[in-house]
């Protein structure tokens, strides 16, 4: 049996390899949609289609939070650890492209400095 690092690591180079989501792709996304892509599909089945009150009413938390296009939203309800490993692939790649912005900054202020 693999283990959860094991089925995030292959779902995150599925979608490197099969999406075309690349590092690069990646780094386009400063607007947290790569964590709000992971939240949606954290976010267990039944409570989805919750409606929001306030600001966002009539809207469904999924509605709400969902960062790209419907069409991309790709939910297997029967399979919450599918879910939960898509989830962790985004996860991985917001953490990359942070670390990657964190180097490029600190390369730009050691430039910047001489």
């Amino acid at each position: 049996m693999k283990t959860g690092i094991e089925l995030i690591a292959e779902e995150r180079q599925r979608q490197i390899e099969k999406e075309g989501w690349t590092p690069e792709h990646d780094d386009q996304h400063e607007g947290d949609e790569l964590a709000f892509a992971a939240a949606c599909y954290s976010i267990p089945g039944k409570r989805r289609s919750m409606s929001l009150a306030g600001y966002r009413r009539g809207q469904t938390l999924l509605q709400c939070l969902w960062p790209f296009d419907l069409s991309w939203w790709k939910p297997t309800p029967e399979n919450r650890v599918k879910e939960l490993t898509k989830a962790g692939a985004f996860n991985a790649a917001e953490i990359d492209r942070l670390l990657r912005k964190i180097e490029r900054e600190k390369k730009e202020q050691e430039a910047a400095n001489g």
